[in-house]
This record gives C-alpha cells, sequence and structure tokens, in this order.
C-alpha cells in the first residue's frame, strides 16, 4: 500500500514513505506537512504502471519548473506585499474580469498581455457596452492588483457573487499555460490544463478543475458566461463537456471518462480558447505596422469582431472562429516567426477552439 498526499495548493499528488513527515510537493514545490489536518493524506493500492506513470510525471513537473522559472522570483512588485482581498461589490448585469501577466524579470517575460489587456478593456468597452466600473482588472502595472493566485482566486469569486437571470459574465485571461498528468480520470487526454499565475512558483498553479468549479458549476439560468484564453494548452481550460470539431461541424463530447459532472447549474459557458490542448500559443508583432507585440489568439479574436461590423454582418460564434482559423493560417503561410507563450520561437500554428456547457447552433448570433 503507498501513501498519497494532495497539495492543498495546486493539488498535485505525491508519494509518501511510511516514516515520512514533510514533503516538498512535486508540482508547486511548497513544503507540506504530512500530519496537517489540511493536507489530504489517502492510501490506496497502485498499478505498477500507474506508479512508473506517476514518477515519471513528478520528474517532468521538477524539470519543466526549473527550466521555466529558473532562479528569479521577482514578481515585478514588492514580495513583501500581501496580496489584496477583492471585496468590490459587483456590478448587476453585465460584468468582466481580465487578467494579463507578464511575469516581469523572470526568465520567460511576455511581451503582449499588457496590450491584449489594454485592447480587450476597449473591445468590452466600445463595442459591448460594459461599463468601465464593471471590469475588474489584475496585472503587473499600476493602478492594478497583482496578478497572484489568491487575487485569481478572489476574482472569481467576484465575478460569481450576486449573480441574478440576466447577468452577462466574461472572463479573459492572456499568459502562461501549462499541463500536468492527470490521475483522476477526468481528461480524455489525460492531462489538466493550467494557468500560470504571476505567484505560482511559489504559490502554485491553479488547474482547470478548480476553473470549472469556480466560475462553470455556479451558473444559474439565465446567466450566461464567456471565457477567451490566450495561452499555451487552453483548449479546454474550462473542462466543458462539449468541444466543437471545425471540420465536421459538430459538438464532440468531452464529458470525463470518470462520469464527474463538469456543467453548469442552469446557465451557460462558453469558451474561446488559443489553441488545441497539446499545442502552444504565440506573442507575436505579425499582425502590428508599430511591430508592438500581441497575442496572436486575442488580436484575431478581436479583429474577426471588428471586421465583421465594419462589414455590417452578424456577428456569429462561427464567424469568429472561421475568421481567426484563416487569419493564423495566413501568418503561418507568410512566414512570421513568433514568440511562444512558453519556451521557444517557432512559426504560427495554433488552432482556435470553441467549447461549451451546451450544444448550440456557432451560427447564433455572438451577443456579451
Amino acid at each position: 500500500m503507498d501513501s498519497l498526499i494532495i497539495c492543498k495548493y495546486c493539488r498535485e499528488t505525491s508519494s509518501l514513505t511510511p516514516s515520512t513527515q514533510y514533503i516538498r510537493c512535486h508540482g508547486c514545490r511548497r513544503a507540506l506537512s504530512v500530519g496537517s489536518t489540511e493536507d489530504e493524506v489517502h492510501s490506496k493500492g497502485l498499478s505498477l504502471e500507474t506508479k512508473q506513470k506517476m514518477t515519471e510525471e513528478k520528474e517532468r513537473c521538477v524539470r519543466v519548473g526549473r527550466k521555466f522559472l529558473g532562479s528569479n522570483r521577482q514578481h515585478g512588485r514588492s514580495s513583501n506585499q500581501p496580496p489584496s482581498v477583492i471585496q468590490d461589490p459587483p456590478p448587476r448585469g453585465k460584468r468582466a474580469f481580465l487578467c494579463g501577466i507578464t511575469y516581469k524579470k523572470q526568465k520567460y517575460e511576455l511581451k503582449g498581455t499588457a496590450l491584449d489587456v489594454k485592447n480587450m478593456k476597449y473591445l468590452l468597452v466600445k463595442r459591448f457596452r460594459f461599463p468601465e466600473e464593471s471590469i475588474l482588472i489584475l496585472a503587473e502595472d499600476e493602478p492594478y492588483r497583482l496578478p497572484t493566485r489568491k487575487n485569481i482566486e478572489d476574482a472569481f469569486q467576484w465575478l460569481m457573487r450576486g449573480i441574478q437571470s440576466g447577468d452577462s459574465l466574461v472572463f479573459y485571461f492572456s499568459g502562461h499555460g501549462l499541463r500536468q498528468r492527470d490521475f483522476r480520470g477526468d481528461e480524455i487526454d489525460g492531462f489538466d490544463e493550467i494557468i500560470c499565475p504571476v505567484d505560482f512558483q511559489s504559490n502554485g498553479n491553479i488547474l482547470d478543475n478548480y476553473i470549472n468549479k469556480a466560475i462553470v458549476r455556479p451558473l444559474i439560468p439565465g446567466v450566461t458566461l464567456h471565457a477567451i484564453i490566450d495561452c499555451c494548452h487552453s483548449g479546454t481550460m474550462l473542462d466543458l463537456p462539449h468541444v466543437y470539431n471545425i471540420n465536421t461541424g459538430k459538438w464532440d463530447d468531452n464529458r470525463p471518462p470518470s462520469g464527474t459532472y463538469k456543467g453548469t447549474s442552469g446557465g451557460r459557458a462558453v469558451c474561446f480558447s488559443a489553441c488545441e490542448d497539446y499545442q502552444q500559443a504565440a506573442d507575436t508583432t505579425a499582425f502590428s505596422t508599430e511591430k508592438e507585440m500581441t497575442g496572436a489568439m486575442t488580436y484575431t479574436f478581436i479583429r474577426a469582431i471588428e471586421e465583421a461590423v465594419a462589414s455590417n454582418k452578424q456577428i456569429t460564434y462561427q464567424g469568429i472562429l472561421d475568421s481567426m482559423h484563416e487569419t493564423l493560417k495566413q501568418a503561418h503561410k507568410s512566414g512570421f516567426r513568433a514568440g511562444i507563450r512558453r519556451l521557444f520561437h517557432r512559426k504560427i500554428l495554433q488552432d482556435p477552439l470553441l467549447s461549451s456547457s451546451e450544444e448550440f447552433s456557432t451560427t447564433t448570433e455572438f451577443k456579451l
């Protein structure tokens, strides 16, 4: 019988020896007390194959963590500053949570996320009439709160607080995304997707399971959430049960093999993702005459909407998805190179994805 401990910070599973009192999590690298009542310890029999997979995944997490994070732990502002608790009462009707992370002074700093948030806010305010006071932004620039793990989780609660029928919600994320092996049977491809807060080296990542529980499950009838996720491995970041297949024009079943319910409480969730779960997303200057860096997904999403408006056409989910695919395909053919939102440089090659809590006609008008 092997003893397992599930980290309360990142939910990564680590194995124990019988006499272990403390262990460093293989995912977020925090020190865990085995005897603490806050940590979940389980004993279960594991097959040799599962043990081997777990060992390989732990070693991979350590390698990726060291390579990705380097030795720099700075986050742009003083690390002594305590995370802010978001207590501002959310407005009724339309509200949005925008999160852009540059990972300042860290090894793999991003250049386009600040502009991404600025452009997304402009789109919501000018095109979809979101009141500025209804938009909560986490970023590394003043006057915003830092996009720490605690603040992101608090912002999720703010987004869901007191929701009522007729509310329209938006969650936008621009930053780094990773994936890790899933041992709970919730993922068809065997991997969980995760977003990386600015302090993920010290406080861990945010898993797709948590995001689903935080902003999908609470959606009540009459409430709609739209998520726009611009990061690597973002395809099923919300763990929604239906994924649109652009090749067949039909919805594929993405429900967990484990049978875990990943839907809403009667509301509706729709997500545009930068790429498939196994792909990486790009930062690029390919679309800017001033050579400003921007997320390829964010740019093509906004462009699809603005072109439809300029052409006096109805904005539809299918139209947005088709336009994004076509723009990225042309950029790839043209040979533009891009900074991948992870580890290296290559041409733009990503396939935006549409997922939903329920099947619907993609020719439906897109509204926020």
